[in-house]
């Protein structure tokens, strides 16, 4: 444990009434930080060592594994495992929560540098393919694997089947991998894993990817990988970017330019997406450009009929391409009438955060909605709160909303200055919260949350002035 502080910038005010120079004294805030560490390497590990390396709260730190954990327990129970045989390898997964925390520090690293949390739907969204990477890879010993983490899995011990292989499928994995990292009689790779290794991906990255599709050892360099590469770095993605979106939808080096991703994208920038922006996009959500049209027609209609206009559906696709992926029988529909149900702006609502629609409605939206109704607020305060800061239902209720309640009701505040800003929840409590409202509690005034929190430091400084000089005004 490295013990660290974060120290607030002095503020120096002046009263302009008796010409005196005055200050507000410097405020250190102590506070235990973890050194914490993944020392195992995986494959599909988007970090280049041997181990990944934060500085990060241990409050953020423990939020985010009980996320892992409920990530994981879910992912078991969708593999068949019963709830007392998940809860027993979770409970014996310490190192290997730790790694998916680790993940997580290295996929969102930006979110960490400017004191976000994460939401759920963020840690679900980059946890999940990595689990089905992992699944595709240690199949029925996947469960020993992670109960074992960093260890290799105990030989002759019995395992909790995580799923049946299937003989013909393992041997066309294995001929696929095989194809992929075996060498000719020079002793020398195959040209289409040299070219993919001298892009960024090592030799574990490719043979991780052909377990997952094994047809991508099949696909000839010159006819179909290096014309879709060459054509994403035209586009603006970096090269960087490339193991990353080829990681995620292989499928796309064999798909035709010419008679199906071109149009595909033409089919889309008609549609309102913005074509400046497909590198992001496609970084984003590869699979966007394999879906068929008529799935991304019933997706188009449903936003035209929460009222959005055409303009507004291309910057929802530009923005959140991963819309298309929800069934919008069973998800979309659903979700917009348990908004409204609650009064919220639905189209509004898609505008501002369309994530939320792929949120589970049981175990995410309804126990928020509980939540801000047990704290004395009524349906059409909850209906104003999300239809202001759509995001509000993605953060964890535990590790996120609840204690940010408990320190609200220490800042002399109504209740209703969290209808009028909601966003106070998306900022961090360690990070942004407690320091701010210690500098405005020392300096004697009281600004609105809003200014508290969303303000620059530089603009939080000043405001601060300006109160102050007319509470000294105010005196004279």
């Amino acid at each position: 444990m490295i013990a660290f502080c974060a120290i607030r910038p002095l503020l120096n005010l002046y009263s302009l009434s008796k010409g005196r120079p005055f200050s507000i004294a410097r405020t250190q805030i102590h506070f235990t930080e973890k050194l914490f560490f993944c020392k195992a390497k995986f494959a599909d590990s988007e970090v280049d060592g041997s181990f990944s390396f934060r500085v990060v709260p241990p409050t953020l730190i423990a939020a985010e594994k009980e996320e892992a954990k409920a990530v994981l327990t879910l992912f078991f129970k969708k593999q068949g495992l019963s709830n007392a045989v998940a809860a027993r390898i979770i409970n014996k997964s310490d190192l290997f929560i730790d790694h998916l925390v680790s993940r997580l520090h290295s996929v969102h690293k930006s979110r960490y540098l400017v004191g976000r949390e994460l939401t759920t739907l963020e840690i679900r969204d980059a946890l999940i393919p990595y689990l089905e990477s992992l699944l595709e890879e240690h199949g029925k010993i996947l469960a020993d694997m992670v109960e074992n983490f960093p260890d290799p899995p105990i030989k002759d011990k019995p395992v909790a089947h995580v799923s049946p292989p299937d003989s013909a499928l393992d041997s066309k994995k294995l001929k696929a991998v095989s194809r992929v990292s075996e060498t000719g009689t020079a002793g020398k790779l195959r040209p289409q894993t040299v070219y993919l290794m001298e892009l960024g991906m090592d030799l574990e990255k490719i043979k991780l990817i052909t377990r997952r599709f094994p047809s991508f050892a099949y696909y000839s360099l010159e006819g179909k990988i290096k014309p879709v590469v060459e054509f994403l770095l035209e586009l603006g993605v970096p090269k960087s970017d490339i193991p990353i979106i080829l990681g995620k939808r292989p499928q796309l080096c064999g798909i035709s330019l010419s008679e199906n991703l071109i149009p595909t994208m033409t089919f889309f920038e008609n549609l309102g997406v913005d074509k400046k922006r497909w590198a992001k996009v496609i970084y984003r959500f590869p699979a966007l450009l394999t879906y068929s049209r008529q799935k991304v027609k019933t997706t188009v209609d449903f936003l035209y009929e929460m009222g959005l206009s055409s303009e507004d559906v291309g910057k929802i696709l530009t923005r959140c391409p991963t819309i298309i992926s929800y069934n919008v029988k069973d998800k979309l529909w659903p979700t917009a009438e348990y908004f409204r149900s609650l009064g919220a702006d639905v189209a509004l609502l898609l505008q501002r955060c369309p994530q939320t629609f792929g949120l589970s409605i049981e175990a995410n939206l309804k126990p928020v909605t509980e939540f801000f109704l047990d704290k004395g607020y009524t349906l059409e305060e909850v209906g104003t709160m999300i239809s202001r800061y759509g995001a509000l239902y993605t953060f964890s209720l535990v590790e996120n909303l609840i204690p940010k309640w408990d320190f609200f009701l220490t800042m002399d505040y109504s209740k209703s200055e969290l209808v009028k800003f909601p966003q106070y929840f998306g900022y961090s409590l360690k990070e942004r919260i407690k320091p701010r409202f210690a500098v405005v509690k020392e300096s004697g005034v009281k600004l609105l949350l809003n200014q508290v929190l969303s303000l620059s430091s530089r603009d939080f400084e000043k405001a601060l002035r300006r109160k102050m000089k007319k509470q000294l005004t105010d005196q004279v």
